[in-house]
């Protein structure tokens, strides 16, 4: 029992302070950045406040550490699926306008296209003559992937994953790549391939290394432990205030109070986790916790409270993903795909040098 509460904690600590409303970042002429870092998401539809808890509230901050490379991995979303295609492109531009909304700056970071990096293509089949299929048959998120999508064989693409993921991080020569406490062991391969390649040719490129952080993670709405667009549980970061109104009065609390003066439970309690998470007023949160559990509150004063505070940590992201037109958004993104274009086909001409295949001026 102890066990299960300190558990919980942890979970809301991390989600309060990645969560904690932040100024909007300004550019810092003195900061010296170092290496170069990647990482993305597959566009399978708009952002929500759980991705924000778990990484975009990180990204935004490590603008001023790293060259940070943001990939939206259109490709990587047909290893698992083929249907309703024409979803892509408008899901490229939410999650780029996400991306901006939340203080991603294309000035200082770089949006870049997978599919608008051809090079990708060619490095991903060089770089699958190195391992073996046995070794990506071992990979663990491939039995994970298989077992939710109730996929009996994969295809060779969901297989290759792992070695697309690696030219994706290589093309650009990427050094550092964020993961959580358990993903750290899903960027090995690229570690194997990149090593093996600097041994038997030429060393080209770096072995990257994980960037661990505490991950912290939001319940759905519906009470669920995870906050994910296919649950229909989730409160995303381009909902209008009444919406989200409206999802958090329909909010899980907790299950075994049956009217507003009986004594309830916070921890554990969704709408006191979002509270933790994203309301700045801890008088009031405090207030809110003491009078739930002796039953002095009930769930709606506390929840419109939520949806008060939730709008207010929303406004600034809203007026800045207003700002930008749907031309603007395409022309971040052809602006960043071309500067990782001219990066990968560097990248491309040293490794076909050190393979002794740049013959004929290749």
């Amino acid at each position: 029992m102890t066990s299960a509460r300190a558990t919980t904690t942890q979970r809301r600590e991390a989600v309060r302070r990645e969560a904690r409303p932040k100024p909007e970042a300004q550019p810092a002429a003195e900061a010296v950045r170092t290496g170069r870092l990647l990482t993305g998401d597959r566009p399978t539809g708009k952002l929500h406040l759980g991705h924000y808890v778990g990484t975009l509230a990180n990204r935004v901050k490590l603008q001023d550490e790293y060259d940070c490379f943001f990939l939206v991995a259109d490709l990587h979303l047909l290893t698992t699926r083929l249907e309703n295609l024409e979803e892509i492109q408008e899901n490229i531009r939410q999650i780029v306008l996400d991306y901006l909304s939340v203080g991603i700056d294309p000035q200082r970071s770089t949006i870049v296209l997978q599919s608008l990096v051809p090079q990708t293509a060619e490095l991903q089949l060089i770089f699958s003559m190195l391992i073996s299929v046995p070794r990506l048959q071992r990979v663990p998120t491939l039995k994970e992937v298989m077992r939710d999508l109730h996929i009996q064989q994969p295809s060779l693409g969901l297989l290759a994953y792992p070695v697309l993921q690696a030219a994706d991080i290589l093309i650009v020569r990427g050094e550092i790549v964020p993961v959580g406490k358990d993903q750290a062991s899903h960027l090995e391969v690229t570690r194997e391939i990149a090593r093996r390649f600097n041994e038997q040719f030429n060393p080209v490129f770096p072995e990257p290394r994980t960037l661990i952080g505490e991950v912290g993670t939001l319940p759905g709405v519906d009470g669920k432990t995870k906050m994910s667009k296919s649950l229909d549980n989730a409160i995303f970061l381009s909902d209008d205030p009444e919406t989200v109104s409206k999802k958090v009065m329909g909010m899980y609390t907790d299950p075994t109070r049956i009217h507003p003066t009986d004594p309830g439970h916070v921890e554990g309690n969704p709408v006191f986790i979002y509270h933790d998470a994203f309301n700045p007023n801890k008088a009031e949160v405090e207030e809110l916790k003491a009078r739930y559990r002796k039953g002095t509150v009930g769930d709606v004063e506390v929840k419109r409270r939520l949806a008060t505070a939730l709008n207010a940590f929303l406004d600034p992201i809203r007026t800045r993903r207003a700002k930008y037109s749907p031309r603007d958004v395409d022309e971040i993104i052809l602006a960043g795909s071309k500067k990782a274009r001219a990066i990968a086909q560097e990248t491309i001409e040293l490794t076909r040098a050190a393979m002794k295949m740049n013959y004929f001026g290749g």
